[in-house]
């Protein structure tokens, strides 16, 4: 999982697939401008920017720079998971510190809680998601910013907006939002805040420079805002509790496209930790909303764009304020807003309890040690995905000798020829992907979430096409049928290798 090479008797599967995909293509391609962008990947349509297929361009280009000395067929993404893992309690403790809670105490108790966090553990199907270490990184320069500003703090910060970007980009937008908060807290306080504002617009202005070096500036996707959003009822909702006992999945969902996105459980421990500190402390927390209003002002607006412009309760839509503007189509999976407030409530509650008499540090550690036994299942459920060996759903030996020695690979049908309801289409072009992404050979095709301009399908003038030199054509089940009569010389040059067709 932490340390893959090439010739594995397993594949990656769903979100995971895409990303290592992405990832070996771009470690094994030259070096060009912009350096995300893979020639050697979707070659049909001249290339492709790999960031836009999750490819968490940070590592993958550090990685890129080290391929001298890793194995072939290598990739970070299980990498990536480990170190989010190390870095998730590391950074809860830092934010806390900020808070101006040093004690030890404390300390164990805010690390289990956030290294428990539901909405953070149920990302495991997607890497790039699990980087929330990178918010509580942003809530911990919020929280010295605002009281303690300095020009290498302020440096830190803006580094950390664009690392962030280059992991994901919904990772960027919240963390900039947290560093928006410095100055809108201090103007609400009656304190000098044009100078930290301007230092927001430097940090917005060097994500908006890497964005348009790095080629993400243009690029659109299928929108849907909304369709992924947060339920009213899902932070208090226990899917996936030790306690409640009710399964991880399914999920709430009141938009008709299930509610894995929208998922955001606080965890028993949290929101123990936050009832009891608002019961033990109200003066404490009422004085505390009032000395942080920005951060309120923006978590709020960050709660609202997670819950859309269709709001759900519990399986019904309860308000619908009609079409969305434009400029939101952007972030189709609006639910993953709501995590710097998950992360935010956290804090909150830690540092109430914290404060709560001499009891309070203890109760830090009951609340985090609660919230560890809560997400029990949530842990099982990772464990099993990152233990888990799926088989190829072909001879992989076979495939891999096909491949051997091959200049281009030609997949049909290409990825937006498959009609949107074959699924298994969709599974097996990803999987073949995957394999010949170990040694990568030039492929012709390649799922993308965003791109400049709409893929298109020429699938029969592809399968029509003279040969090119070491061309290796792979035509799967569903297209068999139309397109392989179009293969020139396909009676001598094609013949069965298990699902597919191959011809060369």
């Amino acid at each position: 999982m932490l340390f893959p090479g090439a010739g594995l008797g397993w594949r990656p599967a769903g979100d995971a697939a895409q990303h290592v995909v992405a990832q070996r293509y771009l470690i094994a391609d030259a070096w060009r401008w912009p350096p995300t962008m893979a020639l050697n990947l979707n070659t049909q349509e001249g290339g492709m920017n790999t960031a836009f297929a999750d490819s968490i361009p940070l590592l993958a280009l550090i990685l890129k720079a080290l391929r001298g000395w890793l194995p072939e067929g290598f990739h970070g993404v299980g990498l990536f998971y480990g170190l989010a893992w190390l870095a998730q309690p590391l950074t809860a403790v830092w934010a806390l510190r900020g808070a101006g809670e040093k004690r030890l105490l404390p300390a164990l108790g805010i690390a289990l809680a956030a290294a428990s966090m539901p909405a953070w553990i149920g990302r495991f199907g997607h890497a790039a998601l699990c980087g929330h270490f990178l918010l509580l990184l942003g809530l911990g320069f919020y929280l010295r910013l605002v009281t303690r500003p300095g020009v290498a703090l302020w440096i830190a910060a803006g580094l950390l907006q664009v690392a962030a970007l280059l992991v994901h980009p919904y990772l960027a937008a919240m963390t900039l939002a947290l560093l928006g908060a410095v100055p809108a807290t201090r103007l609400l306080r009656g304190e000098a805040f044009i100078g930290p504002a301007l230092a927001v617009a430097a940090s917005f202005a060097a994500v908006l420079g890497v964005m348009a070096g790095f080629g993400y500036l243009g690029a659109a996707g299928d929108g849907g805002y909304g369709q992924f959003a947060m339920n009213l009822l899902s932070p208090l909702w226990p899917a996936g509790s030790l306690l409640s006992g009710w399964p991880w999945s399914p999920q709430l969902d009141a938009t008709g496209h299930g509610g894995w996105e929208g998922y955001n459980w606080l965890g028993a421990g949290l929101l123990a930790a936050l009832a009891l500190g608002l019961v033990l402390r109200p003066g404490l927390a009422w004085r505390g909303l009032r000395r942080q209003a920005g951060l309120a002002v923006v978590l709020l607006a960050l709660t609202a764009l997670a819950l859309s412009f269709q709001v759900g309760f519990g399986d019904r839509i309860v308000l619908d304020l009609g079409p969305p503007p434009a400029a939101l189509e952007q972030f189709r999976a609006s639910g993953r807003f709501f995590w710097p407030a998950a992360y935010a409530l956290l804090l909150a509650g830690m540092v109430l309890l914290a404060r709560a008499g001499r009891a309070g540090p203890a109760l830090c550690l009951a609340a985090g040690l609660l919230q560890f036994a809560d997400a029990t299942p949530l842990r099982a459920a990772i464990a099993g995905w990152a233990q888990s060996r799926p088989a190829w759903s072909f001879d992989a030996p076979a495939l891999r000798q096909e491949l051997a020695g091959a200049q281009a690979l030609t997949l049909l049908p290409s990825w937006r020829c498959v009609p949107v309801a074959d699924h298994e289409s969709f599974a097996l072009l990803l999987e073949t992907l995957a394999l010949a992404a170990e040694h990568p050979v030039p492929a012709s095709t390649m799922y993308v979430a965003r791109w400049r301009s709409p893929p298109a399908c020429r699938d029969a003038a592809l399968a029509a096409a003279d040969f090119a030199p070491g061309e290796v054509r792979l035509i799967l089940p569903a297209a068999q049928p139309e397109l392989a009569p179009l293969v020139p010389g396909g009676a001598t040059r094609c013949r069965p290798l298990g699902p597919f067709l191959a011809c060369r």
